[in-house]
């Protein structure tokens, strides 16, 4: 007996849901009705044969089924939306010269660049890792095409890719005391991360002292990790087994930050959207919910 093909767009309307957390607001996204939404999601399921989503007139939920068909539906709606793109640009072939801020590297860049050359065999890409200051003064003195680095609330310059949380870490058995001024490892000034700590920090009254400076997030991680201090990264670049540190424990909210890339403008055009649409999607299949649209 032969199975049914998954229709993508159905894919695409409950990945909206699960995201949103409701039919009117996935609407929103796909440009279409809630009533249309509902249609395609009831369709879903028929061709499926099971619930999806467990919905009352109060709550809407991921069923154990849905739950399971979420990572499914995020793997093929970014292979199909891959193929498209590939197939639809202009063959892109250069050399791209990408400035990459270094706590971005660690866990997304190897799997994303590697996945672009699969891609796009003619495009020669030539990577930088360094702090995202410096990346934007290479960029100025176009030594870089593009850069992917952090920008602060207020800035114009960049087109967001993502936002997340900061967030305070500690090792598990780090005792902190209150009488004395709060050990930090940081990133060196000029940092978004560092200058967000401080300014909290600040404004609560607490006494602080820079104890371990790294030019890496790994470093920081490290220096954290072997319970020197307290640190502050990315949401999605905290290593298993930290600490998150809340206002409940003292540490206040420390706001987002976003993801943004720059350069665009006067880097080669065909590369520079090729290789931007690429990340894009990338990081909405890798981070759903946090990527801009």
């Amino acid at each position: 007996m032969s199975q049914p093909d998954l229709d993508v767009d159905l894919l695409r309307s409950f990945l909206a849901v699960a995201e949103t957390g409701g039919f009117t607001t996935a609407g929103e996204r796909l440009g279409r009705t809630q009533s249309a939404i509902s249609v395609k999601i009831r369709r879903l399921e028929e061709s499926l044969g099971r619930r999806v989503f467990a919905r009352t007139s109060r709550s809407l939920a991921l069923t154990a089924d849905g739950e399971l068909l979420l990572g499914y539906a995020r793997r093929m709606l970014a292979l199909h939306d891959e193929t498209l793109r590939r197939f639809s640009e202009p063959e892109a072939e250069g050399e791209l010269r990408i400035g990459v801020a270094e706590y971005f590297v660690p866990r997304h860049l190897p799997a994303v660049l590697s996945a672009f050359a699969r891609a796009h065999p003619r495009v020669r890409v030539e990577v930088r890792a360094a702090m995202g200051s410096s990346l934007m003064e290479a960029l100025d003195r176009g030594t870089v095409d593009l850069v992917i680095a952090n920008r602060d609330a207020g800035v114009d310059r960049g087109r967001v890719l993502m936002t997340e949380p900061l967030r305070w870490v500690a090792a598990p058995d780090f005792q902190i005391d209150a009488e004395a001024p709060l050990p930090l490892c940081t990133l060196p000034a000029p940092c978004i991360f560092r200058a967000r700590a401080i300014e909290a920090l600040d404004q609560r009254l607490r006494r602080w002292r820079v104890v371990y400076t790294s030019e890496s997030v790994s470093g920081v991680s490290a220096a954290v990790t072997a319970g020197l201090g307290i640190g502050v990264l990315c949401d999605s670049t905290v290593p298993a087994g930290l600490r998150l540190l809340t206002d409940e424990h003292g540490f206040p909210p420390l706001g987002e930050v976003e993801l943004a890339v720059f350069g665009e403008a006067k880097a080669p055009p065909a590369l520079a959207q090729s290789f931007t649409g690429f990340v894009a999607e990338r990081l909405r299949a890798l981070l759903p919910g946090r990527c801009a649209a």
